[in-house]
């Protein structure tokens, strides 16, 4: 049984307007330029599991503001929000995969409120397994990541497809064997994925 592991930021996602990110500085009464270079400075150690209020203190500390446990909470809500902005184009891919009965999970750098709310969403109820990076401490595009996920599928690294915004993820996980191409939309993930299932003799119907 094969499967088709999606990423979420900037696949399922979009990402975030400058105005988006803008706002989210103005919540915590910081300058926009500051906050956000605290926002990416610190992203993968939030990523890879360090603690909510220890990341957005550190943001603020970027920005010359004060953040403290109640704000840190409200940031914390608030940043969930700011990537829920989904692509129509792959919500709907996301259905007719789950209408044929194709095998799916979610392999997402993201922090742990993250992976909670992605499990709540409607979007995701196809999913069958969720590989968070801040859950598990880990992040692509480490090699230990995709052990994690093979784990959770039970399933070897020629039977999955991956597909993630970025290069070096994607580059990543073909090195541990898996097929992975570049995510640039709903219908050239469609031809991967025919590609893919060309090998196993399943035609998918895209």
């Amino acid at each position: 049984m094969t499967w088709i592991v999606f990423d979420y930021g900037e696949v399922i996602a979009q990402r975030p307007t400058p105005e988006a990110f803008a706002r989210l500085a103005e919540s915590a009464e910081a300058p926009a330029a500051g906050f956000t270079d605290g926002y990416w400075r610190f992203r993968d150690k939030f990523d890879r599991g360090m603690d909510a209020l220890e990341y957005w203190q550190a943001v603020g500390d970027r920005a010359g503001v004060e953040v403290g446990p109640a704000q840190a909470r409200k940031l914390n809500a608030a940043d969930v929000e700011l990537w829920n902005t989904l692509d129509p184009r792959s919500v709907a891919l996301l259905a007719e995969l789950a209408a044929a009965g194709r095998r799916l999970a979610l392999l997402s750098n993201a922090p742990v409120a993250h992976g909670t709310a992605f499990r709540s969403r409607e979007w995701a109820a196809p999913f069958e397994h969720f590989v968070i990076s801040g859950e598990v401490g880990i992040a692509k595009p480490d090699p230990a990541i995709w052990r994690v996920l093979l784990d959770r599928l039970g399933a070897p690294a020629g039977e999955v497809l991956f597909l993630d915004d970025r290069e070096v993820n994607v580059a990543a996980a073909r090195e541990a064997g898996i097929k992975a191409f570049v995510f640039t939309g709903a219908d050239d993930a469609r031809r991967h994925i025919a590609e893919f299932d060309e090998e196993f003799h399943s035609p998918t119907g895209f």
